[in-house]
């Protein structure tokens, strides 16, 4: 696949690979109030999770987006991080950021469910300090608690449960839900009420929000059943409470329910957070991949939207193996206020080439998904050339990384050949405006541009 590389010069290549950067001009002394802004210059950052190569780009935000200078690559073998890279660590599998030191700067998380520590279950969390110049503080490591079956790290999240005003960590593991106390400095974990989940369940991914006002902060916990069949339900109440007031939300064949992605946003301007899951192997009785839509109200969520390609405006078709809804994002790309949908179809045929992939951006109108575009490396100004199985839109996510009020979508395609070099995986940042995303100033990179290529290397995918 032919793809516009980002050139970035030795020496940043060789601080990349030591997980450091060059330094910020500008920089702010602490006072940064983004839970992504590593650096403290008060622009969002973007992070990269490429477990295959057990990595995390950083490409750290600017008022002309990311650029080729303002990168960090971070791995186990970096400079004051704890750990050692091994095969099988799946190190970056997810990311989550938040300032757990309470210094004013963001600090990343990294989930690393593989990781194999003896005497312990697997799966570790890594927590990379942020500070003014970057990743040059080190970080510590979570091991996985005792009682899990392992496969810690699996999804993290930082919300705060008390609702004391200092966020906690929450992490799943393959079949359980932890919190940390405070700011987890302490090292006290607490393990939550869990008899709720199916035997065999396997939980892969988690989202926070605040759904319900009145009970304050929600997961929503998803996954497969043993059988194969989408586990998706919800938790709320309170540190001492959650998993006692659970309810499943969706599971087995309901295209409703989710074993792919979910995110949250308050997509019709209530005041409270909405829950929109992807499921890429139902179209809500079509067979292309569909997203729901669940409103958050009081003390219960509205009726399932459930929408597909055939949905009147939601652009393409509605076509056997298109994915469509296998990765979503909220946020507002148009600066109106309300948060638009992002969703990946990987699978999607783009003119006669099959699996290329493709990202939609959906806006919102009260809540509504009813006007969208579609957008793949066939779109004029988007670089790089479509072809099979690219998988174009595997990850996506939409944030304000220039900081004009608008977000912009960053999306990736695990698939993306690079030269000969086979399924070495890419990313596109596109930016917003008041009329949608624009390719105009389109961005696009891979993981030999930060150290990280390769063959099977899944660049992109996992976007912070």
């Amino acid at each position: 696949m032919r793809v516009r590389n980002l050139a970035i010069t030795a020496s940043v290549a060789a601080l990349a690979a030591a997980g450091l950067t060059l330094p910020l001009a500008g920089t702010a002394s602490a006072a940064s109030t983004l839970k992504d802004d590593y650096n403290g210059d008060g622009y969002r950052d973007l992070a990269i999770g490429n477990p295959a190569t057990n990595s995390v780009t950083v490409t750290f935000g600017s008022a002309s987006g990311v650029g080729t200078g303002r990168a960090a690559t971070l791995t186990q073998d970096s400079s004051g991080i704890p750990g050692v890279t091994e095969a099988e660590d799946e190190f970056g599998e997810n990311i989550t950021s938040g300032d757990v030191n309470d210094d004013g700067y963001a600090d990343l998380i990294v989930g690393a469910p593989g990781e194999k520590v003896t005497g312990k279950p697997s799966g570790s969390v890594t927590i990379v300090w942020g500070g003014s110049r970057g990743f040059t503080a080190g970080g510590k490591v979570l091991n996985a608690p005792a009682d899990t079956a392992g496969r810690y790290g699996e999804a993290t999240t930082w919300n705060d449960l008390d609702d004391d005003g200092s966020p906690q960590l929450a992490v799943i593991s393959g079949d359980n839900w932890y919190y940390y106390s405070g700011a987890g400095e302490n090292g006290r974990v607490y393990g939550l009420e869990v008899d709720f989940l199916p035997e065999g369940v396997r939980l892969d991914g988690m989202v926070g929000g605040n759904f319900k006002v009145k009970d304050g902060i929600g997961f929503v916990l998803y996954g497969e059943r043993a059988d194969g069949g989408a586990y998706t339900a919800h938790m709320n109440g309170g540190a001492g409470d959650y998993g006692y007031q659970a309810e499943v939300l969706g599971e087995g064949d309901d295209p409703t329910a989710t074993r792919d992605a979910a995110t949250a946003g308050d997509v019709n301007g209530d005041g409270r957070d909405d829950l929109i899951t992807g499921n890429s192997s139902d179209g809500a009785g079509g067979k292309g991949g569909s997203f729901t839509v669940r409103f958050g109200g009081d003390r219960e969520f509205g009726a399932p939207v459930t929408y597909n390609q055939a949905s009147a405006g939601v652009p393409g078709s509605d076509e056997a193996g298109d994915s469509f809804g296998g990765s979503v994002a909220a946020g507002d790309v148009t600066g109106d206020g309300l948060p638009d949908l992002a969703v990946g179809a990987p699978g999607e045929t783009v003119g006669d080439v099959a699996g290329a992939g493709s990202a939609t951006l959906l806006k919102s109108s009260a809540g509504a998904f009813t006007s969208g575009k579609a957008w793949h490396q066939e779109t004029a100004g988007v670089p790089g050339v479509a072809e099979a199985k690219d998988s174009f839109g595997s990850s996506v996510r939409l944030k304000d990384i220039n900081k004009n009020g608008k977000a912009d979508l960053a999306a990736g395609a695990t698939g993306e050949d690079i030269g000969t070099t086979q399924n070495a995986g890419a990313v596109w940042v596109l930016r917003g405006t008041s009329t949608g995303l624009t390719s105009s100033y389109a961005t696009s990179f891979n993981g030999a541009d930060f150290g990280v290529g390769g063959r099977d290397a899944d660049f992109g995918r996992t976007l912070r």
